[in-house]
């Protein structure tokens, strides 16, 4: 009974097939951010500003951008162009909902504002690092943004080290005085016994030899 119309039948579903629309692939996303600290090198108590835009062309489905940092920030504020943020000391995550890069809008533009926190050590490595994540980066991963920098070392100067203690039973000059000293009054005193001497024996000879019993 079905026989007659099954010919027709299956050739009315190939020609639907064949007229059915082929969907389109999407297209080609190429997102990249681009993260700019100033200034570069901030020192703890000083103000630092991170900027953050996102480059390329198509089209970004829920975008979301973290920033993250070793070094804690104080008195943090945030601004998305568009969407809204979420900030703690050393995190940042904003959602930015649809994105269409390359059209003639608005480049996304994240700033994010703060305080170098006081009491990092000298070596200390700061690390700032931003992702832009999407519905199509689920498969091939987030975009990658970072800079770093070392805090430097001390800078205090060094000290001369503590004058030696003098050897035992070595004389130390006051000052103002010569260690040449003792040896002049030693000079004096040897001219002066010298000049005694010959005195005495001119005296000898003049008045001769003292007479026998008497000294």
């Amino acid at each position: 009974m079905w026989g007659p119309f099954a010919a027709p039948v299956v050739g009315l579903m190939v020609a639907v097939a064949a007229a059915a629309p082929t969907p389109s692939p999407s297209p080609a996303v190429d997102a990249a951010p681009v993260l700019t600290s100033t200034p570069f090198g901030a020192l703890p108590g000083q103000q630092v500003t991170h900027a953050v835009t996102i480059s390329g062309r198509g089209t970004l489905t829920a975008t979301r951008v973290t920033f993250t940092t070793t070094a804690d920030l104080d008195g943090v504020t945030t601004r998305a162009e568009p969407g809204r943020c979420a900030a703690s000391p050393r995190t940042v995550v904003c959602e930015l909902g649809d994105l269409r890069l390359g059209t003639a809008g608005a480049v996304p533009r994240i700033t994010i504002a703060g305080r170098v926190r006081p009491g990092a050590p000298p070596g200390t490595l700061v690390r700032n690092r931003v992702s832009v994540t999407s519905a199509e980066s689920t498969a091939t991963g987030g975009q990658i943004a970072s800079n770093a920098y070392l805090l430097p070392g001390s800078t205090a100067t060094r000290t001369d080290p503590p004058p030696e203690s003098p050897a035992v039973g070595s004389e130390v000059p006051p000052p103002g005085r010569s260690m040449r000293v003792p040896a002049v009054a030693a000079v004096v005193v040897a001219g002066a016994v010298a000049a005694v001497a010959l005195l005495t024996r001119r005296l000898r000879r003049r008045h001769g030899p003292p007479p026998p019993g008497r000294l």
